[in-house]
């Protein structure tokens, strides 16, 4: 909270030096500990000049996704006013998770500049680099059955490929049900978690991991990951980005809730229309042992349809691979 206020005050004193008394005034604290927490801020990559003799400026407006910055980009939407921020925690959907269970309001959306144990589908971890990603949860309570919780998933790879398409030119994949490629490796991937009675969801959270400004990789993510900087070759605001996500899940949210059979047939069919991979593309399914046929589509729900040699298969849980 004191690193955010700390930049804060320095982003609204642009164009002066911000002393040590004042900032250590303004927060609260000494002027020896607002030198600690700079030298923080300093390791967090933002770019602050000066030292406790001279005061402190920002060389640049850093691309944090704190509430002030992204906030006025999102006014008019569900996800306008409850915002998280957090330079390192363990993981955007965990913290979602347990606020959701304590009461959080709908449209509460989580932010985190770094990620420890960043999580994707199963057992999947999730690499999430400082400050080169966007990694953000939001708190949804919908009015419908836990059968329909995969097309939220499904809308929201489409908001995704939607702000992705609307800041930049990156033709995106959508591959079901959770994860979107670029080049034909993986840039995003959705994880979408719920908390439901037998007739009625309590509160989703749907979580995004997008790799947007990473120009490297462990070695074992190498092959199957991407970047949008890695696409395009050129370095994107997360905060411009990050604002045309929210913006984008708030329409298709809307629209879900709000036109009932259409607003569902309309996702299946934009998410097929978007897939390379959802009709007529060979997969094997690790799940039931395992599942090997070509792709039919989305049945009315949203899960994956199978041609096997011994009939159709509905594909529930488990990921589809491509088999070349």
């Amino acid at each position: 909270m004191r690193l955010g206020r700390i930049v804060r005050l320095l982003m609204s004193h642009a164009t002066v030096v911000a002393s040590g008394t004042k900032i250590a005034e303004e927060i609260g604290t000494s002027r020896s500990e607002v030198w600690r927490l700079i030298q923080q801020l300093r390791g967090l990559g933002v770019d602050v000049a000066g030292h406790p003799a001279t005061g402190y400026r920002l060389r640049a407006v850093p691309d944090l996704l704190l509430p002030e910055m992204i906030g006025p980009l999102v006014k008019g939407t569900l996800f306008a006013k409850q915002f998280h921020h957090y330079y390192k925690t363990g993981s955007t959907n965990l913290e979602a998770m347990n606020a959701a269970a304590e009461g959080a309001p709908e449209g509460s959306v989580f932010l985190a500049e770094e990620q420890l144990a960043g999580r994707g589908r199963g057992a999947h971890s999730w690499h999430s680099a400082r400050s080169e990603g966007i990694y953000c949860s939001v708190i949804l309570r919908p009015q419908i059955p836990p059968s329909d919780a995969l097309l939220l998933s499904l809308a929201a790879g489409l908001a995704i490929g939607a702000a992705v398409s609307e800041v930049m030119q990156v033709p995106v994949d959508l591959k079901w049900p959770n994860d979107l490629l670029a080049g034909g490796k993986k840039f995003c991937g959705i994880l979408t978690e719920m908390n439901a009675e037998a007739t009625r969801v309590r509160y989703v959270v749907v979580g995004v991991g997008i790799n947007v400004n990473q120009v490297k990789f462990p070695a074992e993510l190498r092959p199957i990951a991407t970047s949008l900087r890695m696409e395009t070759g050129t370095e994107w605001s997360r905060v411009e980005l990050c604002a045309a996500l929210l913006k984008s899940l708030d329409r298709e949210y809307r629209a879900l809730l709000g036109e009932g059979a259409a607003a569902r047939g309309s996702v299946l069919k934009r998410f097929e229309e978007n897939s390379s991979s959802v009709r007529d593309c060979k997969v094997q399914v690790e799940e039931n042992g395992g599942i090997e046929g070509v792709t039919e589509g989305l049945d009315a729900r949203g899960f994956l349809q199978v041609r096997t040699p011994v009939g159709l298969r509905t594909v529930l849980s488990g990921t589809a691979k491509i088999i070349l």
